[in-house]
């Protein structure tokens, strides 16, 4: 029996070897394309570049919040304003994450989130940012900017960040 299977294996191995050998040959005798030398005939006006359509990157700021606060704080005004204007400017589109620290339940952190998304995307409105623009979503406590259990990393992650595509 081992000797049928080895004689059947070496049959399949050549009829393989001769199928790939005559692949190869047929590419072989293909012809080149001829060489004009130009990548335009002469008179032949160069095609319009291809424009890219894709939104621009758009680098936004991002704004921090206070212990247990939703509301916009005055040293974020600029920044917002900075991100409003970027936004009108292109055709971006921008997700504005909420964050919150880690203090608080689950629960209570993701509804912060939100409230602080909400309230950034309420004040670029304001500003004149279409809505079709903006999107929020909420991490809450779960995806920390700033790892660490005192103030200088919470005051990191009370925070709403934008992600553009």
């Amino acid at each position: 029996m081992t000797k049928r299977i080895t004689a059947l294996t070496a049959t399949v191995l050549a009829l393989l070897f001769t199928v790939a050998c005559q692949q190869t040959a047929e590419v072989a005798e293909t012809e080149p394309a001829p060489d004009t030398g130009s990548e335009f005939s002469q008179g032949d006006p160069p095609e319009e570049p291809v424009r890219d359509t894709r939104p621009t990157e758009v680098r936004l700021g991002t704004a921090y919040f206070d212990f247990d606060r939703s509301e916009i704080r005055d040293d974020m005004r600029d920044v917002l304003k900075a991100n409003a204007e970027a936004l009108k400017a292109s055709d971006a589109v921008a997700v504005i994450e909420g964050h919150a620290d880690e203090r608080g339940s689950e629960e209570y952190n993701l509804a912060l989130g939100e409230r602080r998304a909400e309230a950034v995307r309420r004040y670029l409105s304001a500003l004149g940012v279409s809505d079709s623009q903006m999107r929020i979503v909420s991490y809450g406590e779960s995806k920390p900017a700033a790892m660490g259990h005192d103030e200088s990393a919470w005051s990191l992650n009370r925070r709403a960040e934008f992600r553009t595509r």
